[in-house]
């Protein structure tokens, strides 16, 4: 595969129930502290009560007149966006100049939080349609455009579980190909009971929290959130005398073609996507200083995912960090590709939270504490129902400098 050229990223928003901003979310993680709880946004006939990671919002920020009755997914989708744009030093203002685009990835997106509305179309009622006005209008990746007046490509991308890596690295093709100057690229999703049911009828849901790759694994726990990565191109990075805080090197996608749900037991889909990555940026296992694996907790995902890096990355660490945000479903791949850039800026990770026993099945145990680290490259992965597999890898310098970096480091 040809390489690519690595892909500025300038700033970075993150909000889960680990933290209301990226700051929160990494001292969470450093800490090992975990806010798994019953949901407390909606209610459920079940009669076991299956933990959530709920996130709370930044309510002292408000939006423009224009995005006041949007969903819940869209509202965390702008908190993050104002983060990343303030972090990478811009102002909304001077984004609208730019030919910025907007990439947003998503799952469920408040489309089955209208089960009331229905309910009454249903019965023969004549509900209010204020609620499907606001769905209409909460467009994850447009709230953003409209929010700030941007006039580039806008896309939302709904590819499962996969879907906010997909965005990233579909925004980083935009700067590669001279389509933008700049590109808001991420993922958000919402909590909501279609979903925590849907999740428990397929009976891979934790009643405790989760235990990613753990040998008494049962299953995820469902969270919420967002992250955005704001990325640049050379010319605007140039221009603005701004200092990357890392890069997209490589993205890779391949599906399985296997099962809706279950991932194909070789993992030929994560294999290809991982290969793609790593052909696109020209790294190396040696380039690698550790994987943010998907690491659900379920044990068709933890087993495959498990056996790929055992084979493919043999003493790579890995770790999974939905033990502290829950499966944020869509925003997944995007909060955990801030939170790879986050811990190589900081040269170390935190354990893999929930974990504590080696599953033989699987060969291979998280890092089970702090690790610190002396490579300058990162893998995040994503596995999502369809037999959907995607990977970025980012680092914290552009191919031409790394070697030499981490030569000197080593």
């Amino acid at each position: 595969m040809k390489y690519q050229t690595p892909v500025a990223i300038t700033g970075m928003g993150c909000l889960s129930a680990a933290g209301r901003n990226l700051m929160e979310n990494m001292a969470s993680l450093c800490t090992g502290k975990r806010r798994a709880a019953p949901p407390t946004r909606f209610s459920s006939s079940h009669t076991t009560t299956y933990p959530v990671f709920e996130t709370f919002e930044n309510t002292s920020i408000s939006f423009s007149q224009k995005n006041k009755a949007i969903s819940r997914t869209s509202r965390l989708g702008l908190y993050a966006a104002l983060e990343a744009i303030e972090d990478a030093g811009w102002t909304p203002r001077k984004l609208a100049t730019k030919r910025t685009g907007v990439c947003m990835g998503t799952t469920v997106g408040s489309a089955m939080n209208n089960e009331e509305f229905y309910i009454k179309y249903r019965q023969g009622q004549n509900p209010d349609l204020e609620v499907i006005d606001k769905y209409l209008r909460s467009n994850p990746a447009a709230v953003i455009a409209r929010e700030f007046g941007l006039s580039g490509p806008c896309q939302t991308i709904v590819n499962a579980c996969s879907s906010g890596t997909d965005a990233i690295g579909v925004g980083a093709s935009w700067i590669r190909s001279g389509i933008c100057d700049v590109v808001i690229a991420g993922g958000a999703d919402e909590l909501c009971r279609v979903t925590y049911n849907g999740f428990i009828s397929l009976m891979i849901t934790d009643d405790e929290v989760c235990k990613p790759f753990d040998k008494n694994r049962k299953g995820l726990n469902l969270g919420e959130g967002a992250a955005i990565l704001l990325l640049e191109s050379e010319d605007t990075v140039r221009e603005r005398k701004k200092a990357p805080r890392s890069f997209v090197l490589g993205y890779g996608s391949a599906s399985d073609a296997y099962h809706l749900t279950a991932p194909r037991p070789d993992g030929c889909g994560l294999k290809q996507a991982l290969h793609d990555a790593m052909a696109e940026s020209h790294t190396a296992i040696e380039d690698i200083a550790f994987v943010n694996a998907h690491g659900t907790a379920t044990p068709d995902n933890d087993r495959v995912e498990g056996r790929v890096l055992r084979e493919l990355l043999p003493g790579v660490p890995f770790l999974s960090t939905k033990g502290f945000t829950g499966h944020t479903l869509g925003a997944a791949g995007a909060i955990e590709a801030a939170f790879t850039v986050a811990c190589l800026e900081a040269r170390r990770i935190p354990s893999s939270a929930g974990f504590t026993t080696m599953d033989p099945e699987l060969g291979v145990s998280p890092a089970n504490q702090s690790m610190a680290l002396n490579r300058l490259a990162a893998i995040s992965e994503s596995l999502a129902f369809g037999g959907h597999n995607s990977a970025l890898v980012l680092g914290l310098s552009n191919r031409e400098e790394e070697r030499t970096i981490r030569e000197n480091l080593n």
